[in-house]
């Protein structure tokens, strides 16, 4: 088991961050997961009708919710399936913006939420006054995607907690990353 503190950012917490998650704790990282959004957000039947839930009700009562507007369609869209898996990792969708653990490595699935975890950030009094490293790779929101992106995320944390001075590694380190997965790599430092 590795010392590096993990959290895993996407928007809502439900797909994406849960399947990293998921990975990396099979790994036996020390690993949180979060979401950025406004809300927690699921495909509805129709594309302008989402499912809209307040972060931290529970995967079960999603879980519910979705059997009882229509089982036959949330199963087969596989939402499910991926509350199922959820339910297991932990209690809820969790907000980033409101936890207060220091992480050596955040790790954000999107452009859009990486801004939001720097902005973040920056506009609070650092608490532990330590450095962390925050870092994106481009996962698109579905279930096949999720699932690459596990492997990757979990491939870089590895790589991560095997350095010896992931301060001085870390750039050497994602550009080898980067060259490898053929994804573009965003990173920088924030205290924390």
């Amino acid at each position: 088991m590795s010392d590096l503190y993990v959290a895993v950012v996407c928007s809502s917490n439900m797909n994406r961050s849960m399947e990293a998650h998921a990975f990396l704790v099979k790994k036996g990282f020390n690993v949180k997961s979060y979401g950025t959004g406004e809300k927690v957000k699921l495909p509805g039947a129709s594309a302008d009708r989402p499912n809209c839930y307040e972060f931290g009700v529970l995967y079960d009562e999603i879980y519910n919710d979705l059997m009882e507007k229509d089982k036959n369609y949330y199963t087969q869209n596989g939402l499910l399936h991926m509350l199922d898996r959820n339910r297991r990792i932990k209690p809820c969708p969790e907000k980033f913006q409101v936890c207060n653990e220091r992480f050596d490595v955040i790790i954000t699935c999107e452009e859009r939420v990486y801004d939001q975890v720097i902005e973040w950030l920056g506009s609070r009094r650092s608490i532990y006054n330590q450095p962390v490293h925050v870092v994106n790779i481009d996962i698109q929101d579905n279930h096949e995607e999720a699932t690459i992106g596990a492997f990757l995320i979990s491939d870089m944390v590895t790589k991560m907690a095997q350095s010896d001075d992931l301060d001085n590694d870390i750039d050497e380190l994602l550009h080898e990353f980067e060259s490898k997965c053929h994804r573009p790599i965003l990173n920088c430092i924030m205290f924390y």
